[in-house]
């Protein structure tokens, strides 16, 4: 860690996250990994099912640290669905806000491999069940008792979910609850690069914690060199810069964490496993500083091994990973 300050969160937020009460926004599907591990799709002799998106990992990895968590989106009335809803009830994700749609939509499916180089990755995503979600199941949402709202920024994409988002943050605002933005800026599910820096620029006013890589915070910015300079202008950011580690702006001052070395599977889910890690952290009282190290520990844990909801490690298996880690780089 390197950094400038101490950063220390703002006083409301960290009592309203020791909650430990989350719900997750936005899209959560199937995944279907190439099995054995390494294999190209072309050639795989089976695939493995796992739940995936980005709001659905996030969840996973959250639940599977000990928070309470909610799911907040659409599925679709067929096989696709229900595998999604019986995921959700496996990793103890509550479904209490998750819209079943029977307008012919469809729940996003992955076609993935579990490898490094040459990844190939089908997402059948037309006309998409988690678009549908709408303002009225938004403010059916009670907030009094959530710690935060995550928000995935792919859920910003295309109306009625773009206005169910609007709607939600202002009534987890109206509560109290710390408001979380995760770019998640994909960019072939928008009409234009101005739209999205629009609609997205709309939202981090609203939150309080903004996490993106460089191209997100540069779409922000509106160049990907004005990227840093602007999530060093935001109360509270994270900046991942992938291999480099992130770094992380929070109450004036900032700091530099770095990654952990492990022999990746596969370059997926890190960023959805740092939400989890480090929010998780967050509401069990830890500082910013080891919340974000706890982040990237997730992060790593994720890309080593097969899918990325499943590959979300338990609390002690986090925790005994980072000491392991931590007692070889003391060893003389």
């Amino acid at each position: 860690m390197e950094g400038n300050g101490v950063a220390m969160l703002d006083e409301r937020i960290a009592k309203r996250l020791k909650r430990n009460r989350f719900v997750v926004l936005g899209r959560a599907g199937m995944d279907l990994y190439a099995d054995p591990p390494g294999e190209a799709v072309e050639r795989a002799e089976r695939f493995v099912a796992a739940l995936g998106g980005s709001a659905g990992n996030i969840a996973a990895g959250l639940a599977r640290l000990g928070a309470g968590v909610d799911l907040l989106g659409a599925v679709s009335d067929d096989a696709i669905g229900r595998f999604v809803m019986a995921q959700l009830a496996d990793y103890g994700i509550g479904a209490k806000h998750v819209s079943v749609v029977r307008d012919g939509r469809r729940t996003s499916l992955a076609v993935t491999e579990s490898r490094v180089e040459g990844l190939q990755g089908v997402l059948y995503r037309n006309h998409a069940a988690d678009f549908a979600l709408s303002v009225a199941e938004a403010e059916a949402v009670d907030f009094q008792g959530v710690g935060a709202l995550i928000v995935t920024g792919t859920a910003l994409a295309a109306s009625p979910s773009r206005d169910a988002v609007f709607a939600a943050l202002e009534r987890a605002r109206m509560a109290g609850t710390v408001c979380v933005l995760d770019v998640d800026w994909r960019a072939y599910s928008w009409q234009s690069e101005a739209e999205a820096r629009a609609v997205c620029g709309e939202a981090v006013a609203l939150c309080d914690l903004t996490v993106g890589n460089d191209e997100e915070f540069g779409l922000l910015a509106g160049e990907v060199e004005r990227g840093r300079d602007f999530a060093a202008g935001l109360p509270w950011a994270v900046y991942k810069m992938g291999a480099a580690g992130s770094e992380t702006f929070c109450g004036g001052a900032s700091f530099r964490c770095g990654i952990f070395a492990v022999k990746a599977l596969k370059p997926l889910g890190s960023g959805d496993g740092f939400m989890a890690g480090m929010l998780a952290a967050l509401a069990r009282g830890e500082g910013v500083e080891v919340a974000v190290r706890q982040g990237s520990a997730v992060a790593a844990l994720v890309v080593s091994g097969v899918g990325c909801a499943p590959a979300m490690p338990m609390l002690g298996s986090l925790l005994n990973f980072i000491k392991e880690l931590e007692d070889a780089h003391r060893a003389p």
